[in-house]
């Protein structure tokens, strides 16, 4: 799913043809965009440094695209109602994101996939310490809560600070515009 995510991220940007040269010039054919598929973290990189290289973009600016995507991507796919089911609100989803993962991993055993947790919840801001064995992925993870905030009517400033084995995340709430 991840690589189908990318690839709707760059055909949305920059359109079908550039699309089909990046996966050409990449070398890359239809078993890297197979739904449910394991992919491995070098392939996964690759495709992203593709994709950032055709926006001229930083690694750290596409994963940050990326993870906004994601959300988009996931919420039409199977794994939407899961989504759904999350929790109604910002925080709750949050909480709940753990056990999302872990109903995933049970379809998709090879995944490596993260852990979050609410460390601390105010009226204006949520903490969330974000665990993970891969480096580099926290600007993903920066998109993909600002885009969950967003699906739950909040507006969002997010900070982020890297730690050892992922990164503590500050949700600041901002006024609605009414």
């Amino acid at each position: 799913m991840i690589h189908q995510a990318a690839r709707d991220l760059a055909i949305g940007r920059l359109g079908e043809e550039e699309w089909s040269r990046l996966v050409e010039a990449g070398g890359l054919n239809g078993r890297h965009f197979i739904g449910f598929e394991y992919y491995s973290d070098a392939d996964t990189m690759r495709l992203v440094r593709l994709i950032a290289d055709r926006l001229g973009c930083s690694m750290a600016e596409t994963f940050y695209l990326f993870g906004r995507t994601w959300i988009d991507f996931a919420g039409a796919s199977a794994y939407g109602r899961v989504l759904g089911m999350a929790g109604g609100d910002l925080e709750t989803f949050i909480s709940n994101l753990d056990r999302m993962h872990a109903s995933i991993k049970s379809n998709m055993p090879r995944a490596s996939l993260p852990g979050f947790e609410v460390v601390e919840s105010r009226d204006d801001a949520i903490h969330v310490l974000y665990r993970s064995e891969r480096e580099g992925l926290a600007p993903f993870v920066q998109g993909i809560l600002g885009a969950v905030a967003e699906r739950f009517g909040e507006r969002v400033r997010i900070d982020y600070e890297e730690r050892p084995g992922g990164a503590l995340f500050v949700l600041a709430r901002q006024p609605v515009d009414a």
